[in-house]
């Protein structure tokens, strides 16, 4: 259910065509700073590794974060020599900068990444990006922490990395084994969507990216990966570590206070019996109806202990209003953000003041059940009290989950659709069934960041000319580009953080 103003949903995944001569259907990004050494023979093993083993046509692109010694002149000579490479140059450092300003550019429908030093074994590549190119998966990774991957490094590093995996699984609740490992991949329609919520530009960058995409529900893959330590790695361990937590705080307190859209990323299954529509059965009952008990059993426990605080110091009626009360609030949020997936502050009030109207109808039923308790008996035992609270609650639980399903959180997915459809630019036509297949350079000079359009097929995208590829990333920051052929979206305000010093 979707109460903010979200754009959409995710298009079903297709099995990616191959493309046309000279189209790419994969773009491997290659992020360096002063790699003068390892450059060329890192992009040459990939070469050929790719013109050997893979499929499909390909790029590799160098994209330099001001770099001050020789790798801009590296980067150029390869490309010169090779047609597959290309080069950027990027005015300011930052690892997540680079790949989100490389990717939003790329026509390729496959982005990938991987570390210069080609720590890991080439042959994961093809495993990597296959479930992205079949359909089934939206992101990949390599995992270094798979039983069956092969690992040479020092114990320090393998403290570290072990250490921060865990960090994220008891923080964010993350399931994905290997956060850092520098071989990822991803489909190029989630990346349009995703990246305009990453707020990270360094090291962070790809762990944020992965958390959020879980969160929403996106399929990731992993692929166990033989890799091996680089010893000459130039990367600050402990900067890098304090700048990953205090990434872990930001992400985990937008995720907790819901301010992150993660509904924008919503995806419709495959053709999966569960999905079909069933006459008469509201969508998402039985799972608002697991909430919504899990909720009411955390809240009875906690109105039950109210209650009998209260109970020492008042009366009865009185300790059964304010154990009420209290609960009837807290239950009122857990419903909201747990039950029926309401994100933000927007409506919180509102929706407070609604569940107060529910909580007078509970009050009524659970005074009633007293006042008539005490009618029978005129001193009633506690444990008495109790038993006849709890049945009067199971009676309002139930009128409760009705009017929450009903009138305070009801389901506005089909309002949010029309609203969203009418919803565009003067000059951006409103998309209908059969112009679905408009270009997503078009939604992109449009400023449209709504549903993204099924692609009939992916190597229709439009093609982009890398023939220019120098800019300065403070450019892409206000929109501005002095080379007129570098049409690039600029994603975030946040490229221009001269913050990050990676």
């Amino acid at each position: 259910m979707r109460t903010d103003s979200s754009p959409g949903t995710l298009p079903a995944r297709e099995h990616l065509p191959a493309g046309d001569a000279g189209t790419p259907v994969l773009d491997v990004v290659i992020p360096v700073y002063n790699e003068e050494k390892d450059l060329q023979p890192c992009v040459l093993r990939l070469h050929d590794h790719l013109k050997r083993t893979f499929p499909y046509a390909f790029r590799i692109t160098i994209a330099d974060n001001a770099s001050t010694d020789t790798t801009p002149q590296v980067s150029r000579r390869l490309e010169a020599e090779l047609a597959e490479v290309k080069s950027f140059r990027l005015e300011q450092k930052g690892r997540g900068r680079a790949l989100r300003t490389v990717w939003s550019a790329s026509d390729a429908p496959i982005l990938a990444y991987m570390d210069v030093d080609l720590s890991t074994d080439l042959n994961a590549l093809l495993p990597l990006v296959a479930p992205l190119i079949s359909g089934h998966s939206d992101l990949a990774i390599g995992s270094r922490l798979a039983r069956s991957s092969r690992v040479v490094r020092g114990p320090k590093r393998e403290f570290i990395s072990r250490a921060y995996n865990l960090i994220l699984r008891g923080s964010l609740q993350a399931r994905f084994s290997d956060a850092q490992c520098g071989f990822k991949a991803i489909r190029r329609d989630v990346a349009q969507v995703l990246l305009p919520l990453v707020e990270d530009t360094g090291w962070f960058f790809d762990t944020e990216m992965l958390v959020l995409a879980e969160r929403a529900g996106l399929r990731i893959h992993e692929v166990p990966v033989d890799w091996v330590d680089d010893p000459n790695s130039t990367v600050h361990i402990v900067k890098t570590a304090t700048e990953d937590l205090k990434g872990v705080w930001r992400v985990g307190r937008a995720l907790a206070t819901g301010s992150l859209s993660l509904d924008r990323l919503a995806r419709p299954f495959g053709d999966d019996p569960r999905d079909r529509e069933i006459q008469d059965v509201p969508k998402g009952l039985a799972r608002q109806l697991v909430g919504f008990c899990v909720v009411g059993a955390l809240s009875t426990l906690f109105y039950l202990l109210m209650y009998s605080g209260f109970r020492v110091f008042t009366g009865s009626q009185v300790a059964n209003a304010l154990a009420l009360l209290v609960s009837a609030i807290a239950n009122t949020a857990a419903n909201r953000r747990l039950t029926f997936g309401v994100r933000g502050r927007g409506g919180a009030v509102r929706h407070q003041a609604q569940g107060l109207v529910v909580f007078g109808i509970g009050l009524a039923l659970t005074s009633g059940s007293l006042a008539a308790l005490n009618a029978a008996s005129s001193d009633p035992a506690h444990s008495t009290e109790l038993a006849v609270l709890i049945a009067a609650n199971l009676a309002a639980t139930v009128l409760r989950f009705l009017l929450f399903r009903a009138w305070v959180f009801p389901d506005q997915r089909d309002t949010d659709s029309m609203v969203v459809a009418s919803h565009h630019p003067e000059h951006a036509p409103v998309p209908t069934p059969s112009s679905r297949t408009c270009s997503t350079a078009t939604l992109a000079q449009t400023g449209h960041h709504g549903p993204l359009p099924q692609r009939p097929v992916a190597h229709r995208a439009p093609q982009y000319s890398y023939e220019t590829a120098q800019f300065r990333a403070g450019e892409a920051a206000d929109g501005t580009w002095r080379d007129a052929t570098m049409q690039l979206q600029p994603v975030r305000p946040h490229d221009t953080d001269s913050r990050d010093s990676r």
